[in-house]
């Protein structure tokens, strides 16, 4: 901390111990005291400025110090059951007086005397019916256990005021005390569809979502706070309670309204959903932006994949031209070596040419199951059955029989000769 500020901390505390010892000693002027009670108070030293205004109002009788007495005690949490035999002396006198109730009220619920709190707040509510006291008389029914009563006082007061924090109040005790939480859900919904709201609504809602294990209500909230914020973790989150509930033709149409900077996780959906034809648009579009030959590759698994003749000769030529042209441009990427090595192959294109391309792939990944079926197909298609059986052994050993192509290639090599 700073020397200058460490003065200033070591200065006001002497100030706040020097006016506080000293209020009634040195007969300040009523003017004095007050200015002091007001600089106490600006500092947040309520602990201090409560006696100055009790001393004011023990000299002027004027109702507004005794008022301000008992909310520095109320915010200081000092002298309370001091401050409630003061108050109530003031009340008997005058029966009437809505604020003397409305302190009170929390005096009595700081002191722990519960069953006092809530007398006085019948008796307020006999004489008001405003807001800030249903509101006030809410606490101590809650204070008491007595939920649905004070539940009806605060949606009272939320439809007079439609004041959010009355609101998450009220959605509180219904989700967790009287067990209305779908009914809270609405009521939070019509909130947040009619008024404008902050992030707490939406927040609230989330939580209350995640109990009721509503992923639809999850991701409509969460689009509505993406549309408001454009926060891209709500997007993310939105596309993985898509995929929880595997509803990837939801998620591509919401990325579809969404797409721009998105445009990579909508091609995934695309490949996903096998819209092979958006997908393709997506390809041309990513190459003729950044001339990455991984997309001609890319574009070549979609062709093979769109196809529903995979023995088409002239889409087999469009495929493998494809990938010529990416590994001429640089493309390296042992998943695009595999796939159109695996093409030469089974396709019987090239056998050769495709082992030496799966073997590239190997390179990079010597243990991928996959990669290995590729080349022990090869090795099959070139008569050679030991080496392809040898190969196979190993993929059946690590993946089992359960994929429908391995299996099938593992009965083709078993009786190869």
């Amino acid at each position: 901390m700073p020397w200058y500020r460490i003065i200033l901390a070591t200065a006001v505390s002497v100030v706040l111990l020097q006016v506080s010892a000293h209020a009634k000693e040195e007969n300040f002027s009523e003017d004095t005291l007050i200015i002091k009670a007001l600089w106490l108070d600006d500092q947040l030293a309520y602990e201090y400025s409560r006696p100055i205004y009790g001393e004011l109002f023990d000299r002027t009788g004027e109702k507004e110090f005794l008022f301000r007495e008992m909310r520095s005690a109320l915010l200081s949490r000092t002298f309370i059951e001091q401050s409630i035999e003061r108050l109530e002396r003031w009340e008997k006198k005058h029966p009437d007086t809505l604020e003397a109730k409305r302190l009170l009220i929390p005096l009595y619920l700081t002191a722990d005397r519960a069953e006092r709190a809530e007398e006085e707040s019948m008796d307020l509510l006999e004489q008001s019916q405003q807001p800030i006291d249903l509101e006030l008389a809410s606490n101590a029914l809650l204070y008491n256990a007595q939920f649905e009563k004070a539940l009806q006082l605060l949606k009272r007061v939320y439809d007079e005021t439609l004041h959010e924090g009355i609101l998450l109040r009220v959605v509180t005790i219904m989700d967790e005390y009287t067990r209305e939480r779908k009914e809270a859900i609405a009521l939070l919904e019509t909130h947040r569809r009619m008024h404008i709201s902050s992030q707490s609504v939406y927040l609230k809602l989330l939580k209350l979502y995640m109990k009721e294990n509503d992923i639809d209500g999850l991701i409509s909230t969460y689009e509505a706070m993406y549309e408001l914020e454009g926060n891209e973790d709500y997007l993310r989150r939105i596309i993985d309670a898509y995929v929880y509930k595997r509803d990837l033709e939801g998620a591509t149409a919401f990325l579809e309204k969404h797409r721009e900077g998105h445009e990579d996780i909508l091609y995934d959906l695309y490949k996903a959903t096998r819209s092979f034809e958006k997908a393709i648009l997506l390809v041309d579009h990513f190459y003729s932006r950044d001339k990455d030959g991984k997309w001609l590759a890319e574009k070549g698994i979609l062709l093979f994949e769109q196809a529903e003749d995979k023995d088409d000769r002239k889409m087999l030529k469009e495929v493998i031209s494809y990938f010529e042209q990416a590994t001429a441009s640089g493309v390296e990427e042992s998943i695009y070596l595999n796939y159109y090595g695996y093409t030469l192959i089974d396709k019987e294109f090239d056998v050769n040419k495709g082992i030496s391309i799966v073997q590239k792939a190997l390179k990079q990944q010597p243990d991928n199951t996959f990669y290995l079926d590729s080349l022990a197909w090869g090795y099959y298609k070139q008569g050679k059955c030991k080496e392809a059986y040898e190969v196979m052994k190993k993929v059946i050993e690590k993946e089992g029989l359960e994929q429908e192509e391995i299996r099938d290639h593992w009965e083709a090599i078993r009786k190869c000769k």
